[in-house]
């Protein structure tokens, strides 16, 4: 099943933006539905990702109500509205790194796709050449990957 659509929380967006990367999310996807909390995290930053969420015409902002059996898992406002839109929409994928809200993700059937697995797609379809560049690219913008996780990424995408 191809992904279309995506919904991203603050983390994976602002390591794209800072890393020069967020070209491959509307290549990558038909819709990037951004909820509120996360915009409104981006946007107070003032640093390069602010700037260009601002400008990107193919984010779609969304106001989301988040539902008990999301609140009760005490996650940050940006994941649980990814979360929520993901619950009420199993056409997408949530774009959550977090290890608590991916694990809250899995418990409700909420299909999930990391930076790293957005990048492994990215090569999938031909966007870019190497996944071992583009993780190191995100590595240097503050995104923490094990050197095993590295290699079990770059082994997927047959590197």
């Amino acid at each position: 099943m191809q992904i279309e659509k995506t919904v991203v929380n603050a983390s994976p967006l602002i390591l794209l933006c800072k890393s020069n990367l967020e070209s491959l999310l509307p290549k990558l996807f038909k819709e990037i539905v951004v909820p509120e909390a996360v915009w409104n995290e981006i946007s107070i930053g003032g640093d390069v990702a602010s700037q260009k969420i601002e400008n990107a015409d193919w984010l779609v902002k969304k106001s989301i109500e988040i539902p008990d059996e999301i609140l009760i898992w005490n996650l940050g406002d940006g994941e649980s509205e990814v979360l929520s839109f993901a619950l009420s929409n199993q056409d997408l994928r949530a774009m959550v790194d977090d290890r608590a809200a991916r694990r809250c993700a899995k418990t409700l059937g909420i299909q999930t796709l990391g930076t790293g697995g957005m990048i492994i797609l990215a090569k999938q379809r031909g966007l870019i050449e190497s996944v071992g560049e583009s993780l190191k690219k995100l590595q240097d913008a503050g995104l923490w990957l094990s050197d095993e996780i590295v290699e079990l990424l770059k082994h997927q995408a047959g590197e």
